[in-house]
């Protein structure tokens, strides 16, 4: 075998693991939320940067500010998810690398001094920690829903005006409900994705 994980732990983080369109009213504790972030936090950035910031919409209220800016085909599944999470870039996450890259702490006015910088850093690495995300919440043993269709200035002005944070996406997260599955779909072979030089 060409892999270190088990047979069962491929099939739950990737070969089973689907984008879910529905969910049971089962709620998501805030020590799901805790143990994911925990395998998570371990995703791979750049100077350890670490720009992810994650805002869990819980509350009614809000659960209703973040659907009318999601595209019309992800509405209702947002709107009765039984957890949702925001996941953004912190641009200013330079401002934590004292802490988080300590042995090179001026790192962060070496590197991240201009904004232009800090943003195609932190949008690229907290991307990564995204995909570390969704990996997190199958580990959960529960399914996630990304979603790339809102309106993503609308979002952050909603819920983070006063913050330096863009919106790369919105993840529905519970246990599959009823159809919660769409058929798969292909994806491309080995020698249509890699090469060797």
């Amino acid at each position: 075998m060409s892999l270190a994980l088990d047979a069962a732990a491929q099939d739950l983080l990737f070969r089973e693991a689907r984008t879910a369109n529905t969910f049971t009213d089962e709620p998501v504790s805030e020590e799901q939320v805790q143990a994911i972030y925990e395998l998570v936090k371990y995703a791979p950035t750049a100077f350890n940067q670490s720009p992810l910031r994650v805002l869990l919409v819980r509350s009614p209220e809000a659960r209703d500010r973040l659907v009318r800016h999601m595209s019309e085909g992800n509405r209702a599944k947002t709107a009765a998810a039984p957890l949702v999470a925001v996941l953004t870039a912190d641009h200013d996450f330079h401002q934590k690398l004292p802490r988080l890259f300590p042995h090179f702490p001026a790192a962060k006015d070496v590197f991240f001094s201009e904004r232009p910088a800090r943003e195609r850093a932190s949008s690229f690495n907290a991307a990564l920690q995204v995909g570390y995300f969704i990996i997190g919440v199958r580990a959960a043993g529960l399914a996630a829903g990304p979603m790339s269709g809102f309106d993503a200035d609308a979002v952050n002005k909603e819920f983070f005006a006063d913050e330096d944070r863009s919106v790369l996406a919105v993840v529905n997260i519970g246990k599959p409900g009823p159809d919660a599955w769409r058929e798969r779909l292909p994806r491309l072979a080995y020698d249509e994705v890699v090469s060797t030089v």
